[in-house]
């Protein structure tokens, strides 16, 4: 009994895994699939092609204040529940860290696209 059930599960997998393979064949060339998404490189090309650095420096702001966020959601809870002098030293401090590194990105020019 358990051995006929390995089998039939084995012939199973065998059958669903040959059916995605058939199923998941390219029958044409589709224009929207191969061309480029967002951030303008042809999928088909090599990898090692160059890329624009201002793409590169909008993506590593964009990961810097998306974490900027998740911290000061944080902080306010932080007032909510320790009320402390210590959490509103601190917070302010992490605040004016963000705000001085943002306000170097804006005289160096970095936040503009076009110079």
């Amino acid at each position: 009994m358990l051995m006929s059930m390995v089998v039939f599960i084995i012939i199973l997998c065998f059958l669903l895994l040959s059916l995605s393979w058939f199923l998941s064949m390219k029958t044409r060339e589709d224009y929207q699939k191969s061309s480029p998404y967002e951030c303008g490189f042809d999928g088909l090309l090599s990898a090692r092609s160059p890329f624009s650095l201002r793409f590169f420096l909008v993506a590593v702001m964009f990961v810097v204040f998306d974490v900027e966020v998740v911290l000061v959601v944080p902080i306010i809870y932080s007032f909510w529940f320790f009320k402390t002098v210590m959490a509103m030293v601190t917070s302010c401090l992490f605040l004016l860290v963000l705000f001085v590194g943002l306000y170097h990105e804006y005289r160096e020019g970095s936040l503009e696209w076009v110079n």
